[in-house]
């Protein structure tokens, strides 16, 4: 018979939408502590459920694992976070996300353009880059980062 409060791995995997093979990788991470049964079976605390659910929604939203392993280390893995924990991660990360909601954003309003444009006139084509101009800005594309093409008007 097993402990009621704690829970197997295919349970959490049933809770929380992840593969137990997802599971296990997070564990081995960090993110959520195991302890052994008697017969050497993965058990988890409910308050795991939490961790994984923040793990897996941090990951959609575009967080690295590095910075979910830094957000999650916060949290005490002996206790169910409390408001006030859940809330000091929520301040941390605020100011990151807002920042990736504009970078978001414009992008997608210069993709609307682009794909409205259909490029029936490079002179005045937001992202036409004669010359890879842009590179001296350094790599990545430019233009759809914040760059725009007027700041690299031909010298």
């Amino acid at each position: 018979m097993t402990d009621p409060v704690l829970l197997t791995i295919g349970d959490l995997a049933r809770r929380t939408g992840l593969s137990v093979s997802a599971i296990r990788f997070y564990d081995s991470r960090g993110l959520v502590a195991a302890v052994r049964s008697s017969g050497g079976q993965r058990r988890f605390e409910r308050s795991a459920i939490r961790r994984l659910s923040f793990a897996l929604i941090a990951q959609q939203m575009g967080l690295t694992l590095t910075e979910i392993e830094a957000e999650l280390s916060s949290l005490p893995l002996s206790r169910t976070p409390t408001r006030e924990d859940w809330q000091a991660i929520s301040g941390r990360m605020r100011e990151r996300l807002q920042a990736r909601i504009v970078r978001m954003e414009q992008m997608r309003d210069r993709l609307d353009g682009c794909i409205g444009c259909g490029c029936l006139s490079l002179d005045r084509c937001a992202l036409y880059n004669p010359g890879d101009r842009a590179a001296r800005a350094g790599p990545g594309p430019r233009f759809l980062m914040g760059d725009r093409a007027a700041d690299f008007e031909a010298d």
